[in-house]
């Protein structure tokens, strides 16, 4: 079987994770950097070419089968949207994008160029999520009357330093980019979001960030459920805990652990989980850990989408739903929810040109 032709924007951590599995499963063909150092990295790593701009790329790479945008999150826009008009598919890292208009544009342009716009959402293959999602399928549960989603993280100093992250233009906030995996879930196993309740603050991260560092939240969703979201990125030291808990008319389940990779606690009426598969180990970046490293069931999926008419895990749609809630959280937060990039950067090809930098906003 031939294998498929992928390039690659963005040499960063998540980069590294990309490429592996590419290498492993397909062809990585080209990758590219605005730090040419990093690009010609990967490429004397995985014999692959590298470049220093999309343009570059794009224009002597034409035929490439996908591309995966690991570029930061307020970019994944205006990367993915070039590399369809190109013909190319498209993988995007999370989240989709930082405004519910840019991900409205990707999918616009997807459907326009008739190709694939796939989004990683990687928890949702963790063996006890897949579990759960089967079984709320089955409605083992019941009637679902309230869920409880605990994201406590940690997120020091370091992880922000000489980065994009904590920036409102790239990051988006810390929702988009440590917790919209876990909100995927809310979305993926019990419905849209009607109204949403939201304080949130910083607290230990005064000069550091553009936005919050802590958050609570309470939710209603379309089905009459309740839900509430606790999350913050100050938990002592390391990460604590990833937990949603699930509370039905015909039981209670929690999926717990510090990346959603454990099913803690069960009691439901004539139902039992058993002998679930221990899965795969969080992504670790050295100073800090991520979610479980699921990249590989992903590129599975992707791999099976295209060549065999597979059936893709997570379509762009629910990747803009993602974003939908994230946004409502923050409006209801009374933050700036997010500053579209069209109006506020000033894209050089592919160089990020800033018009007016947004100052530091401390939220208390």
């Amino acid at each position: 079987m031939t294998l498929l032709k992928v390039g690659m924007i963005g040499c960063g951590r998540i980069g590294q994770r990309h490429a592996e599995h590419i290498h492993a499963k397909a062809e990585l063909t080209a990758v590219c950097d605005i730090d040419y150092e990093k690009a010609l990295k990967f490429s004397q790593q995985y014999g692959c070419k590298a470049y220093s701009s999309l343009s570059e790329l794009l224009e002597n790479e034409p035929h490439l089968d996908l591309m995966a945008i690991c570029s930061p999150n307020g970019l994944h826009a205006e990367h993915s949207i070039t590399c369809l008009q190109a013909g190319i598919n498209v993988l995007c890292e999370k989240p989709l994008a930082i405004n519910a208009d840019d991900c409205g544009e990707m999918i616009k342009a997807a459907e326009q160029a008739n190709k694939r716009l796939f989004v990683i959402k990687q928890n949702r293959f963790n063996p006890p999520v897949a579990a759960v999602k089967a079984a709320l399928d089955q409605k083992v549960l019941g009637k679902i009357y309230s869920v409880q989603l605990s994201c406590f993280w940690n997120r020091n100093a370091d992880y922000y330093a000489n980065s994009w992250k904590g920036t409102r233009l790239l990051d988006g906030g810390t929702l988009y980019t440590q917790f919209s995996h876990f909100v995927d879930l809310l979305y993926w196993l019990i419905g849209d979001v009607k109204r949403v309740y939201a304080l949130t603050g910083n607290f230990a991260h005064h000069d550091i960030i553009e936005f919050e560092d802590t958050g609570v939240v309470a939710l209603e969703f379309n089905n009459g459920a309740l839900g509430t979201i606790n999350y913050t990125v100050n938990s002592f030291g390391k990460n604590m805990e990833g937990s949603l808990t699930i509370f039905g008319e015909k039981g209670t389940v929690k999926i717990g652990g510090q990346y959603l990779n454990e099913l803690e606690y069960q009691n439901i009426d004539g139902f039992e989980f058993k002998d679930l598969p221990e899965g795969n180990k969080a992504n670790n970046y050295g100073t800090y850990q991520g979610s479980m490293s699921n990249h590989d069931k992903v590129y599975e999926n992707v791999i099976n989408v295209l060549t065999q008419g597979g059936i893709i895990s997570t379509n762009s749609f629910e990747g803009l739903k993602t974003v939908e809630i994230i946004d409502k959280i923050y409006r209801s937060a009374n933050q700036l929810s997010t500053i579209p990039v069209k109006e506020q950067e000033v894209f050089r090809k592919d160089v990020l040109v800033p018009i007016n930098p947004i100052p530091v906003v401390k939220v208390s």
